[in-house]
């Protein structure tokens, strides 16, 4: 079985902003990130799709506490999108005072941008991870 869709690329495609999935052409799920197989049915046989980047917020936490090496940007607001598209991703939310974010995000609108997280000794390098601002 071979990768129809690398992690890497999925992380080049973020840097500029393009949410990449694979779509089942069993079941239709769109699985992002990218897997070796359809997270509902197990198949193979997957295409590359690009999602328009938006969606709403389903659910977030404020994280105060963080992994070693971004001790710099606590605190900071973490989310659970629902893509237009229908997969769900997590990322960080920018344009919100974390110390003062209430239910009130829940069903928010907001649309993808990304950040560039240095590498670490747990990593392979640096990577884009998704990173998303309120609609305007």
């Amino acid at each position: 079985m071979e990768y129809k869709l690398t992690f890497k690329e999925y992380s080049e495609a973020l840097k500029k902003n393009k949410v990449l999935g694979l779509k089942c052409q069993e079941c239709g799920w769109i699985n992002v990130p990218p897997k070796m197989a359809c997270y509902k049915c197990a198949s193979p046989n997957l295409d590359v799709v690009e999602m328009s980047g938006k969606g709403k917020i389903q659910t977030f936490t404020t994280a105060f506490v963080t992994s070693e090496g971004r001790e710099d940007e606590v605190p900071y607001i973490i989310v659970l999108v629902e893509l237009d598209e229908g997969p769900w991703i997590m990322g960080n939310l920018t344009d919100v005072d974390p110390n003062e974010a209430t239910m009130e995000l829940i069903d928010k609108r907001v649309k993808i941008g990304h950040k560039v997280f240095p590498g670490d000794k747990y990593s392979a390098g640096e990577g884009a991870r998704p990173l998303f601002s309120l609609e305007t």
